[in-house]
């Protein structure tokens, strides 16, 4: 380990802000650190942060150890009363290099967190965390335009480790994306905690669908344009005019679904029903034929019933799903659906089971469309990329760079990943044809 090592739980976000975390501590000088950025979507993820902090110290005695992220945003006595943590700090406080200047860190108290609730605005700093070898290459990178969730689902404790939701102005993040194309990487990711909220507490109140084609506008040279995960509920027109016009924004689309029994969507607070859902992957489909789409879901959410969960699991063919994240419920302290009546853990890990082995079968029967297919790869690693719509690609080739974008035909899968081979290389096609 080097003498800032950043061990990161979580989401995509959560990535994104270990960079900035590595920058602002380098920036103030910090030395012989190990900085956790945690997570709270699950008790299981606090369960497993713990045990990692307990195993760095004993890895690592005499380095300075101090925790952040969201679950030591909402619980932040839980890590200060673990003898190995030397410091906590806030999802504000993480991204300030004054929190980590040496001298500020020997006379600060335990717990530096703040009331995230009173945070209005999502730093500018955030839009300049990118350094040469972010993410191990320059291939993908994840822009932050949005942070914070102003919605209260029954099951989430992210809005008190997030604050409300703010928005990156479009002008900023503008120009972060063409100082990162600038800087060679091909794909940008956008991302935020609730997507697909950006703009609302924005004056003339500009959407997502706006700000992506006012990237794509003025930012010409960007190769590909993908978005994280989205609320179909809220997706606005202008997002549904790129999805059918613009080829640059990727045919690749993860939706917040949770279930597929109404009755469970209400008692979670979901904007959406079950009708909802199809309609909108039925929509977007026909819009763009070569669209995949991904969903996360909650196995086992109080009170759900057989039938309930195989409302769910209908839902993944009805809808078209190829992508799972599956989540086993687990109960929060503080949310609402801590308080239901539990459905047994057995039954949970059952259900999540199930929805994993329907999942696979559904990324089988994607992949296997795409077989015999001509397909534009952006290269992760020598031998290793990713098709437009997000499938793994492999294939043999050592000419192959990260970052460029090379022709493949799918030849083969083995029911989790594309084999391919390649026909054309970033420096082939820029070589002229022979007289």
């Amino acid at each position: 380990m080097s003498e800032i090592d950043i061990i990161t739980f979580g989401c995509r976000l959560n990535a994104y802000e270990s960079e900035v975390i590595r920058a602002r501590a380098a920036e103030a000088g910090l030395e012989s650190a190990v900085i956790v950025n945690t997570c709270a979507v699950t008790a299981e993820a606090v369960r497993q942060s713990r045990q990692a902090i307990r195993k760095l110290k004993r890895t690592h005695p005499y380095r300075q150890l101090i925790v952040t992220g969201c679950a030591a945003q909402i619980e932040p006595q839980t890590y200060a009363a673990m003898p190995e943590v030397d410091r906590v700090l806030g999802n504000e406080e993480k991204l300030s290099a004054a929190s980590y200047a040496p001298d500020f860190l020997q006379g600060a108290p335990r717990i530096v967190v703040n009331d995230i609730m009173a945070v209005k605005e999502t730093a500018g700093q955030l839009l300049h965390s990118f350094t040469d070898t972010s993410f191990g290459s320059r291939t993908r990178a994840v822009l932050q335009v949005q942070n914070g969730c102003d919605h209260r689902c029954t099951f989430c404790i992210i809005p008190y480790g997030r604050g409300q939701s703010r928005s990156v102005g479009a002008g900023a993040v503008v120009g972060e994306a063409r100082r990162l194309v600038e800087a060679g990487f091909k794909e940008i990711v956008l991302s935020g905690v609730d997507l697909t909220a950006y703009g609302a507490d924005l004056p003339g109140k500009p959407t997502l669908g706006t700000l992506a084609a006012q990237i794509l506008k003025h930012v010409p040279e960007l190769k590909r344009l993908r978005l994280s995960s989205i609320d179909s509920i809220e997706a606005d027109d202008a997002l549904m005019r790129l999805i059918a016009e613009e080829e640059r924004l990727m045919p690749h689309l993860h939706l917040s679904v949770q279930s597929g029994a109404d009755l469970i969507l209400k008692r979670m607070k979901r904007r959406h029903l079950r009708a909802h859902t199809i309609e909108f992957c039925d929509t977007v489909r026909r819009l763009r034929p070569d669209i995949a789409f991904g969903a996360d879901l909650i196995a086992g959410f109080p009170t759900e019933t057989d039938a309930m969960f195989g409302r769910t699991a209908s839902l993944i063919d009805e809808a078209g799903f190829s992508y799972l994240h599956v989540f086993p419920f687990s109960p929060r302290h503080g949310t609402p659906a801590a308080r239901m009546k539990q459905v047994p853990r057995a039954t949970i890990k059952e259900r999540a089971r199930v929805l994993r082995a329907t999942g696979l079968r559904a990324l089988s029967a994607q992949l296997a469309r795409l077989i015999g297919s001509d397909q534009d790869i952006l290269v992760e690693k020598p031998g290793l990329g990713r098709t437009r719509c997000f499938a793994t690609v492999v294939f043999e080739d050592d000419r192959s760079v990260p970052g460029e974008i090379i022709s493949v035909r799918i030849v083969d899968s083995d029911h989790r990943e594309l084999r391919g081979r390649v026909l054309r290389t970033a420096a082939q096609d820029a070589t002229p044809a022979a007289a």
